[in-house]
């Protein structure tokens, strides 16, 4: 019984977990390029469970199987499937179509991001919308000139017909295991990258929204409840076998 205790409040524990994760996917449902948050539940452990063939000395027992000791979530991972593209038609929204992300200069050094809402600081600097500097293909800040800049697919950058530099964008060979998230809408690499990029374009004019799914974010959220349930009716269970062990007694 108290096996069944242990089994039951290990769901609950499990199921806040998945309710702060929708909850964080669900506040970033307008993020541009923001990527789901999610754990899976497994079980946690399993022990034997063992009979006795005979009241009658010596006893001799026997395994009859196993049971779950609980469950417990994996570590948090991250959805890279591409959000829907939007379009606004701002000359600085920029959207990759592909497997690629921007490199961006922070504080804590190059970080990488789908989120192309980007503007132009008062030094003609591209930055993001938390003013970042957005990188160049050689890793360097991208300095505009005056006046209308139209971005290639290739991510090249041309004032009428005069190169100003190249987007950097990168890619990995195995996103979900390379990158880890970071703060903000940001995430911090590790292992190879690719520069020379051969999956992905940009589209000028365009923001990739979050591939954060409103109705996929209202299934489950049951579990935690249901969880919550079983330990009351364990706890009741509990009680009521204490309360004849003492009057037995």
């Amino acid at each position: 019984m108290i096996k069944g205790l242990y089994a039951a409040a290990s769901a609950m524990i499990a199921g806040i977990r998945k309710q702060n994760l929708k909850a964080h996917n669900i506040a970033n449902l307008d993020t541009p390029g923001f990527k789901q948050v999610f754990t899976t539940i497994e079980e946690y452990q399993r022990t034997d469970v063992y009979s006795s063939t005979s009241t009658l000395a010596p006893a001799v027992t026997q395994r009859v199987g196993s049971i779950g000791l609980g469950v417990t979530t994996t570590d948090m991972r991250t959805k890279f499937s591409p959000g829907a593209l939007l379009a606004t038609g701002q000359l600085l929204d920029l959207a990759i179509q592909g497997d690629g992300f921007f490199r961006i200069l922070t504080p804590e050094g190059e970080r990488y991001t789908r989120d192309g809402r980007f503007q132009m600081n008062s030094e003609n600097q591209v930055v993001t919308v938390d003013g970042n500097f957005v990188l160049d293909e050689s890793g360097s800040p991208i300095l505009l000139p005056a006046g209308e800049i139209s971005v290639e697919r290739s991510g090249t950058i041309r004032a009428g017909e005069d190169l100003v530099a190249r987007f950097g964008i990168v890619e990995f060979p195995d996103t979900s295991a390379q990158l880890q998230r970071g703060d903000g809408n940001y995430f911090q690499a590790s292992g190879e990258m690719r520069t020379e990029t051969v999956n992905s374009v940009l589209l000028q004019g365009y923001l990739e929204q979050s591939n954060v799914s409103a109705v996929d974010m209202m299934i489950g959220f049951g579990t935690y409840e249901a969880a919550q349930v079983l330990v009351q009716t364990q706890d009741e269970l509990l009680g009521k076998t204490i309360s004849i062990v003492g009057k037995v007694a």
